[in-house]
């Protein structure tokens, strides 16, 4: 029996369970090269996972088509872009809001990420912001006033940085 969710606008979602059988090596390796950089030419594509241009080509496709890849974007710095504060916001929403709020999260300006979580918090969201003065607003006049929020905790980021290992290699 399959379970099915509804889509919630500028949320992902699932079951987490795979719709499409298990990545193959090639796959892995067509992931980690796309991962590295996006825009690579499956010519050249082809040549670093050693298969055909057409081969590359029919595999890039079907990972589109299985929802494997779910687009192509630039990677932005924040601090270069002017968004020179980042936090973490957790959120503790009233049982079964988790829809309403999750769409009213979606149309905060400066939120990048929205995770729905297990445990003492029930959302985590990152924001990116240029200054304290605007992350403040987002956090106490924004989220907080989202019907269903009943409380917010917010970690200011120091530093960060990207995992040095790729899943797909």
């Amino acid at each position: 029996m399959s379970q099915e969710t509804t889509p919630i606008p500028g949320v992902a979602g699932g079951t987490g369970r795979s719709a499409t059988g298990p990545l193959d090596e090639v796959d892995r390796r067509i992931l980690d090269e796309l991962v590295r950089d996006a825009r690579i030419s499956i010519r050249t594509l082809a040549e670093r996972v050693h298969v055909s241009r057409t081969n590359a080509y029919a595999r890039v496709e079907r990972l589109l088509r299985d929802g494997v890849i779910s687009g192509f974007r630039a990677q932005v710095a924040p601090e270069p872009a002017g968004l020179g504060t980042s936090a973490y916001i957790s959120l503790t929403i009233e049982q079964n809001t988790w829809r309403e709020v999750s769409a009213e999260l979606a149309q905060v300006r400066y939120i990048e990420h929205v995770a729905l979580l297990s445990g003492e918090h029930d959302v985590l969201a990152l924001v990116r912001a240029p200054d304290n003065a605007t992350l403040r607003d987002v956090v106490l006049n924004r989220v907080q006033s989202i019907a269903g929020v009943l409380s917010t905790r917010t970690w200011l980021v120091f530093e960060e940085f990207d995992g040095a290992q790729s899943p797909w290699q």
